[in-house]
């Protein structure tokens, strides 16, 4: 099964209020509406795209060590996504994913990383319960994705129901700010040029790991 089956799967079930989640109508039109204002906000559109060059940046592992994109980079081409909390089935999901793939980026000379504005206990937890083989590194108040154009605020009626859902971000984050970064994934050569990038409004919306070995496969002909 993609992917994105999974994902659809979920997806019908918890708005179909399905135990266990049991959900409200009126909780998943509020989660409609802010994803439809999102999207007609034309705030991907200005997200890097392929072509761009890739800001450089230095975050901390789950552990405290300093992870630098220009290290990475040095070592081969990188892999990067953007990852909402542990709180997110769909991003957990999508991380799932990246780490049956994980071998074929590899074989491909790259690195994957995922970078979540959660805490490193937040992350800690994510990469035990996905069983990950990658780091998820802690972008502090979003900075590095409104580097890559995908930090967002939530508008005042989102942060209510996250409030009476007890999804407390900035608990989680360790940041008052109620801002995310729209689920984004990139390919990133050597050069630090962006050679994939796909970057989605509707956070149950992820691209295959597979769309992107094509992009891996010129970055490693051009180190070979």
């Amino acid at each position: 099964m993609t992917l994105q089956a999974k994902l659809d799967a979920f997806k019908t079930d918890f708005e179909a209020g399905k135990p266990p989640y049991n959900v409200p109508r009126a909780v998943i039109e509020t989660m409609h509406r802010a994803t439809a204002e999102l999207i007609a906000s034309g705030a991907a559109t200005r997200a890097l795209k392929a072509g761009d060059k890739a800001p450089s940046f230095t975050l901390n592992d789950p552990d405290g060590n300093p992870v630098s994109s220009e290290d990475l980079l040095a070592k081969g081409p990188l892999v990067v996504s953007f990852y909402r909390g542990v709180w997110c089935p769909y991003c957990n999901m999508e991380l799932q994913a990246l780490q049956a793939a994980l071998p074929e980026f590899e074989k491909l000379g790259a690195k994957l990383i995922a970078i979540s504005p959660q805490t490193a206990v937040n992350s800690r937890k994510s990469v035990r319960q996905n069983e990950l083989g990658f780091p998820i590194l802690s972008d502090a108040r979003n900075d590095v994705a409104a580097a890559f154009g995908l930090r967002f605020e939530l508008p005042a009626y989102l942060v209510d129901l996250y409030k009476s859902l007890k999804n407390d971000l900035p608990a989680f984050n360790g940041d008052p700010s109620w801002t995310l970064p729209m689920p984004g994934r990139f390919v990133i050569a050597q050069d630090g040029t962006i050679l994939y990038a796909e970057v989605n409004p509707d956070y149950t919306r992820r691209p295959e790991p597979e769309d992107m070995l094509p992009a891996l496969r010129r970055a490693a002909s051009v180190a070979a």
